[in-house]
C-alpha cells in the first residue's frame, strides 16, 4: 500500500459533493479507505472526512492542487493531512501525573499517532519521568508577577517545537485569554465532569458527599471561556454508595485518562470538524 492521505472538508450542502470528491481520487490514482459524511440540517453545512491511499507516485503538493478548483466550486474549507507526519505534541502537567503516564505508555507502544516534543510543568515532580522517556522536560514556575513571561516562554517552546497541539494533562492553571487566542483549536484539556456543579478544591469528595451515582470526564478544546470549549469526548462510569472517596477518586481518574486518550487520538488522526461551537467527530 503507497502514502496514506486524509482529506477533511466543510461546505454548503448541495448535490454532487461525493461525487466529486470520489472521481477525483479516482483520477489521482487513489484508493479510499474510509470516508464519513455529515449533513447539518439546521446550517446548511456538509462535513466530510475520506481517508486514502496513493500509489507510489502520489505525492501531497500534487494532490492539494489538484482539488483546489473543486474547494473552489464547492466554496469548501479544507485541509490534506499525510498520515506519515504525526503530528508534534507539547504535554503540560502540574502535580497529578495519572494522565501523563497514559499518555506516555500509549506513546511508548505506539498506541497514540503522535510525536511528544516536550512536558512542561509548574512543578519539578516529573522531571525524573521524563528524562526516563528520553522527552525534554521544561520546568516554567508560575507566580503572579512573572505569569505573563511564563506564558510567552511557553509559546516560544510550542513554536520553536513546531508543534500544533498542547495537551492539558491535568495541568491545574488558567491560561491567559491572550494565550488562548492563540491556540485555537490546538489546545485539549481534560476535567471531571461535576462541572459546574462542585466547583474548586476536593470536588470528588464534595460528590460523595452528595451520593451522587455518575462519575465522568470531559475533553475539550480550550477557549477564552474557562472549561466552556467545544467538547471532544465525554464518558462516565457508575457509582454507588458502598464505594470511598479514595475509591471514587481512582475511578475519575481512570475515565480522565481514557477520555483525554481518545481526544488526543482523534485529532491526530484528523477526526475532528468544527461546526460552530459543536465538534463533529468522525470515530
Amino acid at each position: 500500500m503507497g502514502p496514506r492521505f486524509v482529506l477533511t472538508l466543510a461546505c454548503p450542502d448541495r448535490i454532487a459533493i461525493v461525487a466529486s470528491v470520489a472521481n477525483f481520487l479516482v483520477e489521482h490514482h487513489c484508493n479510499i479507505l474510509d470516508s464519513a459524511q455529515f449533513g447539518d440540517v439546521s446550517n446548511g453545512t456538509f462535513f466530510m472526512r475520506v481517508c486514502f491511499a496513493g500509489d507510489s507516485d502520489t505525492r501531497m503538493d500534487r494532490l492539494a492542487r489538484g482539488f483546489e478548483p473543486i474547494a473552489a466550486r464547492f466554496a469548501m474549507r479544507w485541509r490534506l493531512y499525510d498520515l506519515a507526519v504525526k503530528p508534534r505534541v507539547l504535554i503540560m502537567v502540574s502535580k497529578f501525573g495519572h494522565c501523563l503516564n497514559d499518555l506516555l505508555y500509549r506513546y511508548r507502544v505506539e498506541a497514540i499517532p503522535i510525536e511528544i516534543r516536550a512536558i512542561v510543568s509548574n512543578h519539578r515532580d516529573f522531571a525524573q519521568l521524563a528524562a526516563a522517556q528520553g522527552i525534554p522536560f521544561h520546568y516554567l514556575p508560575i507566580e503572579p508577577a512573572t505569569r505573563r513571561r511564563q506564558e510567552e516562554r511557553l509559546y516560544e517552546l510550542f513554536e520553536s517545537e513546531g508543534c500544533e497541539l498542547l495537551v492539558l494533562a491535568r495541568y491545574m492553571q488558567i491560561l491567559s485569554s491572550d494565550f488562548c487566542a492563540r491556540v485555537p483549536e490546538r489546545a485539549i484539556n481534560i476535567h471531571h465532569s461535576f462541572l459546574p456543579s462542585f466547583q474548586g478544591a476536593r470536588p470528588y469528595e464534595q460528590a460523595h458527599d452528595r451520593g451522587v451515582k455518575l462519575i465522568g470526564a470531559t475533553a475539550h478544546y480550550v477557549t477564552e471561556e474557562l472549561d466552556e470549549g467545544p467538547i471532544i469526548e465525554q464518558d462516565v462510569v457508575r457509582v454507588d454508595h458502598a464505594m470511598s472517596v479514595e475509591k471514587c477518586v481512582a475511578a475519575g481518574r481512570e475515565i480522565e485518562c481514557s477520555v483525554l486518550a481518545r481526544a488526543v487520538t482523534w485529532h491526530a488522526e484528523r477526526r475532528i470538524l468544527m461546526n460552530g461551537r459543536r465538534s463533529i467527530v468522525f470515530r
